[in-house]
This record gives C-alpha cells, sequence and structure tokens, in this order.
C-alpha cells in the first residue's frame, strides 16, 4: 500500500510549516552524525540519505567521503540543506523523492541511511521495501527513530488523541524505535542487524511549558495538531496542560534525553 496524494500533499506541508531545520540544529544534531557515523562510509562511496530533512546526516555522510544524495518529500527542507551544505563547504545532490516510491534503480547505492526520517512514512512495509530495494547486495542500511517509550514517542502519544484518525494501514511513526518491528520490516533480506538504544541530551527547557511552546512555534506536526483544534479553545488548553506535563515529567534539573533506535544492517 502507498500513501494517496492528498495524504503525502498534507505531509510535505506539514514538515514546511515552522522551523525544522532550529529544531534539528539546536536540539538533535548528533543523531544525524550517530547515523553516518554508524554507517561507515568511506570514500567515494554512493549514499542515499532518505528523508533527509535539511541535512543532518546527510552533510556528515559528504564530510566523510561519500557521494551523497539526499532525498525528501518537502523541497523546502532540501533547499535549506543545500545552503548548509554550502556553508560547509561540500556538495551534495538534493532530490524531492517519496520515501515509499524512491526514484532510484536497484542497488543503486552502497550505504542508504535515514535519521529519524523514514519513520515518519505511513507505510512502514513500503517504506522499508524501497531501502532495500535500492542497497546494492552487501551494502549497508543504517536508521535512527524515536522511540515508542523516549520523550518525542511520548509527545506523538500525547498528541493522538487530539488529532484526525490516521489512514488505513498506516501505522505510527515510533513502531520504528521497536527493535522487533525493525526485524520483521528487515526480514531475511539483511544480516548482520544490530540495534542499539541511545538517547541524544537535550539542554534547551527550564520547564515543560518551554518545551510546549517551542514545539508550538517550531516543529510541522505539533504545529499542525492545534490547528486541527481550529476554535476549540477547551481541547487547545487541554493539549497545552497535556504537553507541558510531559515535558516536567522528563525534565530533570534542566536536562532530557530524547532515546532512539540506531539500527545497522547488511544487505543480503
Amino acid at each position: 500500500m502507498t500513501t494517496p496524494p492528498d495524504l503525502k500533499a498534507r505531509h510535505r506541508a506539514m514538515w514546511a510549516l515552522g522551523d525544522y531545520r532550529r529544531v534539528a540544529d539546536e536540539l538533535v544534531p548528533d543523531v544525524g552524525r550517530a547515523v553516518a557515523d554508524a554507517c561507515r562510509i568511506q570514500p567515494g562511496e554512493r549514499v542515499l540519505d532518505v528523508a533527509a530533512g535539511t541535512g543532518n546526516a546527510a552533510i556528515p555522510a559528504a564530510l566523510a567521503g561519500g557521494d551523497v544524495t539526499a532525498s525528501d518529500l518537502t523541497p523546502e527542507l532540501l533547499e535549506i540543506g543545500e545552503r548548509r551544505a554550502a556553508e560547509a563547504g561540500v556538495t551534495l545532490t538534493w532530490e524531492t523523492a517519496d520515501a515509499e516510491a524512491l526514484p532510484y534503480d536497484e542497488a543503486s547505492f552502497d550505504v542508504v541511511m535515514s535519521a529519524i526520517g523514514v519513520m515518519f512514512a505511513p507505510f512502514h512495509r513500503a517504506a522499508a521495501g524501497e531501502l532495500l530495494r535500492v542497497t546494492r547486495p552487501g551494502g549497508r542500511i543504517g536508521l535512527a527513530s524515536w522511540t515508542p517509550a523516549g520523550f518525542i514517542g511520548q509527545m506523538f502519544a500525547t498528541m493522538k488523541p487530539f488529532a484526525p484518525p490516521p489512514p488505513e494501514g498506516a501505522q505510527p511513526p515510533p513502531l520504528w524505535g521497536e527493535e522487533a518491528h525493525v526485524r520483521e520490516l528487515l526480514g531475511d533480506r539483511v544480516d548482520d542487524l544490530t540495534a542499539v538504544t541511545r538517547a541524544v541530551a537535550v539542554e534547551a527547557f527550564g520547564t515543560g511549558a518551554q518545551f510546549r511552546d517551542y514545539f508550538k512555534a517550531h516543529y510541522g506536526p505539533t504545529i499542525v495538531a492545534y490547528r486541527g483544534l481550529g476554535d476549540d479553545a477547551e481541547r487547545a488548553a487541554a493539549l497545552d496542560e497535556a504537553l507541558a506535563a510531559l515535558g516536567d515529567r522528563f525534565l530533570d534539573d534542566g536536562r532530557m534525553e530524547w532515546e532512539y533506535l540506531l539500527v545497522t544492517a547488511t544487505r543480503h
């Protein structure tokens, strides 16, 4: 199953809202670097970053010497990434592409990776099939995804009751943060799959309310959740309270740890 065109358009628009570059750069830049490092990229290797956003994994991969293609559904993010790459002194190929229907030939890449990106494609099996299809035999796959129990997974769980139901067959993004789910998706088409849970330290917020207000201003999915409430002030206040309480629950002396699953595997 693939995502209906109208849903793709909504997803594209959602990630263009706010300022995802700021979120990625200020809060979680280490995740992209961790994926690139885990893929052990060698000079000249063909690398595809799926759902690359503004290049948090793609740019480190290029700095390591990879011949990198950064693909994403949202061209506005790629434009930002291209400017960031120029500032870093590296050249990448930036292409608009759907993670569930990648416009690349089979076995086109030595490394295929995604840092908290492909997890947001609604139909997991389709996206996983594409990751596998474009990776050459013996090539490497590297993925980082927020876990269901971690902070961002819990944030999506908190917003879920306030959002419209997902399309039939869609699966929640944080499932990619469960090792058993990823193993089932990749199946016997990979060898040497390893999965480790890591956490990125975030020290940007002193209170849960500060986290909530930052995400309301800068993070597309949170912005969309509030917009979907329309003029319902009561439900907006309830979401305000729930997100602030979540932030307070995860804060420890001004510090949060956001858990993610780092997966690496070799294409069979």
